[in-house]
């Protein structure tokens, strides 16, 4: 259970009402500095990000400040790339854009901020902006929560092994 009484395994998304961003909370049995490190070591990465079944192969991975990624998610024969920049890389902090690459000109500017809980515990914050409150509702349509809750049960049990 996480500090509000809920499964730490559930992540809280909400739809901002007036700016077009979705916020991303979830509660992880993980340090900051392991979580960092699940988010930036491109072998880690590919190991939770996404739905289950699904298998990420990263093709480009530079996370420094300036520096540039790209990967592609497969299942059942098909391919999603994704890429983005890396802008800040902090000690709890990642900013970054993301893009799927099937709808190449909607970008959004990512943040994802790692707060401190104490034992051994972390608060992930994320929070994406995209360009319309159209766009940010397809991204809320597509299923995004399965992604989001699955691939963040894999991040908790890789993180905390860490």
């Amino acid at each position: 259970m996480n500090a509000s009484g809920t499964n730490i395994s559930d992540a809280v998304i909400e739809a901002d009402p007036n700016v077009p961003i979705i916020r991303i909370t979830r509660d992880f049995r993980a340090t900051p500095a392991q979580l960092m490190r699940a988010h930036i070591d491109p072998e880690l990465f590919a190991r939770w990000v996404g739905p289950d079944g699904m298998d990420t192969t990263i093709l480009e991975w530079d996370a420094r400040n300036g520096g540039s990624w790209r990967y592609v998610a497969s299942r059942d024969g098909m391919d999603f790339a994704f890429r983005g920049c890396f802008h800040t890389v902090g000690e709890d902090v990642i900013v970054q854009t993301f893009t799927f690459e099937g709808q190449p000109d909607d970008v959004s500017l990512e943040t994802l901020r790692f707060e401190d809980l104490g034992d051994g515990r972390t608060r992930l914050h994320a929070q994406s902006l995209v360009d319309s409150f159209e766009g940010r509702d397809a991204w809320l349509r597509s299923g995004m929560e399965t992604g989001v809750n699955e691939g963040y049960a894999k991040l908790d049990t890789l993180a905390g092994s860490l």
